[in-house]
């Protein structure tokens, strides 16, 4: 599955000091990034604050320029500018089309986005994964890239793309198989992939 875009150039210093930290720190990253230059990349398990650093270090190693999600008030002055330049794509929930829509229309106008998520939402142990991830990625039309982090082998890495089909079942059962040997720096506290509403939805309308 591939946009036909070519991928944009690696930061070469940022991709080596990624190597190098995690080189350091005993992990190892495994995979590609995803053939698709626009996708929705999934954070799991997210059971620590570490998270977040061990899997930006996993993406700048591969060379993939990966995006979070901010309150749109983070990007106000004297920071805002700051925050774009670390990745940081604003949202305003507020508006009338809330953030899947607002994320729908920013994956739209760019050729490359991997926008990075942690469908669990929190550290702690919840029952279901927030299904955001999963609107954002079907109203936009883009894949899920499987971003995984195994604190067992000290190995993080990108699994494989899961487009979803509207049968939500079906998807989620490709999360829970992709993750079931996946363990989190803290497993007591982490949600296996399940959405609180599995039923299939409506096919979206062509074009």
């Amino acid at each position: 599955m591939s946009s036909g875009r070519p991928p944009p150039p690696p930061i070469p210093r940022r991709q080596a000091f990624a190597r190098w930290a995690l080189a350091r720190l005993g992990w190892t990253f495994q995979g590609s990034p995803p053939e698709d230059h626009r996708c929705i990349l999934i954070g799991a398990p997210h059971t620590s604050n570490w998270d977040f650093l061990y899997l930006l270090l996993v993406s700048w190693s591969m060379g993939m320029d990966v995006k979070w999600v901010g309150k749109h008030t983070l990007f106000r002055p004297p920071f805002g500018g700051l925050m774009r330049v670390l990745g940081g794509v604003p949202v305003d929930r507020r508006a009338r089309h809330g953030a899947v829509g607002q994320l729908a229309d920013e994956f739209a106008r760019r050729d490359h986005l991997i926008l990075t998520v942690a469908p669990e939402g929190t550290r702690s142990k919840v029952p279901y994964w927030k299904s955001g991830f999963y609107e954002i990625a079907r109203a936009a039309g883009v894949p899920i890239a499987t971003g995984y982090l195994d604190y067992a082998r000290k190995e993080g890495g990108i699994g494989p793309l899961v487009m979803p089909t509207g049968d939500r079942k079906a998807d989620m059962d490709r999360l829970r198989e992709f993750y079931a040997d996946k363990t989190g720096k803290r497993p007591e506290n982490w949600t296996p992939p399940r959405l609180r509403d599995e039923s299939p939805v409506e096919p979206r309308p062509a074009g």
